[in-house]
């Protein structure tokens, strides 16, 4: 396993397409997935694309137990979802603070206010090739979109609907707190 270098916000290689897997359980696929969680693990993400590390293939990893950037955030399954489909199960949504490992450096993280919508289903396959789908809500909905508008060619500051709720997390530190006091929210 090795922690690859994470393609950052403004290079193309992150806005592009991306190809389908066609060959599952290759020693080139678990190769990658492996760098993948040691990349996320070691950057202490909670997600990653494979874009992320410059493979345009639709690729994601997730998942943790217990996260520092999202202390308020319940337990997610460490989850290999390849090709997958989102399908939302209600036009529900809800304002959450997303972070970006492609939008982050040693010393700066911007953060921004994201709508998602709040329950849905995911479908896809492991990493044997085995399709699987999972009916999910809130943080896990929220992160599962997150990745997928990865493989889309999308980052989280597209979707911001307010420009006045993304920056660097030390300045909308008090709107966040502000925020997360008034719905209980904190993601």
């Amino acid at each position: 396993m090795t922690v690859k270098q994470i393609i950052r916000m403004g290079n193309p290689i992150l806005y592009r397409q991306n190809q389908a897997v066609t060959e599952f359980n290759t020693p080139a696929l678990d190769q990658l997935i492996a760098d993948m969680f040691e990349t996320m693990e070691a950057l202490d993400g909670v997600g990653i694309a494979a874009p992320q590390i410059g493979e345009a293939l639709t690729v994601t990893v997730f998942g943790f137990e217990k996260s520092q950037r999202y202390p308020n955030a319940p337990p997610v399954p460490k989850t290999v979802l390849i090709n997958p489909v989102i399908e939302p199960l209600s036009e529900e949504k809800n304002d959450g603070w997303e972070g970006c490992l492609s939008i982050r450096s040693d010393e700066i993280t911007l953060r921004g206010l994201v709508p998602r919508y709040t329950k849905l289903r995911y479908s896809g396959y492991d990493q044997q090739g085995n399709f699987f789908q999972r009916e999910v809500a809130d943080f896990h909905a929220r992160l599962v979109q997150h990745e997928y508008d990865h493989l889309q060619g999308k980052l989280f500051p597209f979707r911001i609907e307010d420009m006045r709720y993304f920056g660097f997390e030390a300045e909308i530190a008090a709107i966040r707190e502000s925020m997360d006091r008034s719905n209980g929210a904190g993601t």
